[in-house]
């Protein structure tokens, strides 16, 4: 027996991984510029617009608008939609809170589906299921940077006249069938969050093909004023969400080092998943056909406890933790937070928010086992990769 690191035993790995966020020089440059100009609004400033260009031609769209953060961007894309009280939008069961939160924000309905167990990503064929004469919208989610199966979901909403946004907050770079996720629907959001593939601590891009979409957006992020106002005209009810000059600079340095990252990533997670078929009871995220590029924001496998001596995930991910590889539990299925079963939406008018969920199965076997891991620990070397498999078999030998 070799004890577990947890138990008092020596660490499997001792070696940190790499660090994130990264930054350099570039950074540095940037943020100087943006100190030294006394422009740090994006009214006045440059940077935003430089980045908001730059990002659109590298997601192949035509308009971005840099904002606040990824949640906002959801908000500001409904909003640009006209989603109000009484209507529906489509979302998966199992994602990051703010797909479904932005939907409440602006009081409309989330209705749930299952996603597909093996891309955990939005089943297409539940999605219909579920439309209904109040839906406006659905939002797919590119889960760890996964292609959704995009062409489908959008082939479904055309019939039935439904707005797609896609929610592509780990999918920068990322590419579907020759072409760049975020570039297939009517919106599309990213964030910058501090975890995410490029990041300036938060923020959050609004991106479109649609003028008229950008034009209404660009509104209601600056509180209701055209560009060039001067004289304090709201044309229509907005908010702020307006990004900064600090958060573009850093940006536009990020910007130069996604398609390398990527790369890499994609490099040392196929050699992961090779390496961990020989280790019984985890199984990885599968590749949704068609995937290009796979951004891997997350490294994400299923956990089976009957082949670790019945310990629960959680327990699981302690004693990886102990051995130096750190790494969390699965986004929960919304419908069972707290806030949603008990309707607790802070004075949100949401209407039947659990009458129309379907049977989520696969959406609550993912929540319940699935394991994930940082992109961090993607992006060092073979090594790296090597020791995430021989730290999980080593608990699996010794639990």
């Amino acid at each position: 027996m070799n004890l577990l690191a947890k138990d008092g035993g020596k660490a499997y790995r001792s070696m940190p991984f790499p660090k994130w966020p990264i930054y350099d020089e570039n950074e540095k440059k940037n943020l100087e510029e943006v100190l030294q100009s006394n422009n740090w609004w994006r009214v006045t400033g440059t940077k935003v617009k430089e980045f908001e260009r730059e990002f659109s031609k590298f997601q192949d769209c035509q308009y971005c608008l840099g904002v606040t953060n990824g949640t906002s961007a959801l908000e500001l894309a409904l909003s640009v939609l006209n989603i109000g009280n009484g209507d529906e939008v489509i979302v998966p069961a199992m994602t990051f809170v703010s797909t479904g939160l932005a939907v409440i924000n602006c009081n409309a309905t989330p209705v749930l589906v299952d996603i597909d167990k093996d891309t955990l990503c939005m089943l297409p064929e539940k999605f219909e299921q579920a439309i209904t004469s109040k839906t406006k919208a659905v939002i797919p989610v590119h889960m760890g940077g996964n292609a959704c199966y995009i062409e489908e979901i959008c082939k479904i909403a055309k019939r039935y006249n439904i707005a797609v946004i896609e929610d592509a907050a780990h999918a920068h770079g990322a590419e579907y069938n020759g072409k760049r996720l975020g570039s297939f629907g009517d919106i599309s959001i990213f964030s910058f969050q501090n975890g995410k593939l490029m990041t300036c601590g938060e923020g959050g891009a609004f991106l479109t093909n649609n003028k008229k979409y950008y034009e209404k957006a660009y509104l209601i992020q600056d509180v209701g004023r055209p560009k060039g106002d001067k004289i304090y005209q709201h044309l229509v009810r907005g908010s702020n969400y307006r990004m900064n000059e600090f958060q573009a600079a850093i940006l536009l340095a990020q910007l130069e080092r996604v398609n390398n990252h990527n790369k890499l990533r994609e490099e040392n997670a196929s050699y992961l998943d090779h390496i961990l078929t020989n280790i019984s009871g985890i199984t990885p995220q599968k590749r949704t056909q068609k995937t290009n590029i796979m951004s891997h924001y997350m490294y994400m496998f299923y956990y089976d406890k009957t082949y670790f001596n019945g310990v629960e995930r959680e327990k699981f991910i302690s004693y990886l933790a102990a051995e130096g590889i750190p790494a969390n539990v699965c986004f929960p299925v919304l419908s069972e937070l707290e806030f949603y079963r008990k309707k607790e939406f802070n004075g949100k008018v949401v209407c039947d928010c659990l009458a129309n969920t379907q049977k989520l199965d696969n959406a609550k076997k993912a929540a319940d086992e699935v394991v994930w891991i940082h992109h961090r620990l993607l992006e060092g070397t073979k090594k790296d990769v090597l020791d995430i498999a021989g730290a999980i078999k080593k608990i699996q030998d010794n639990i």
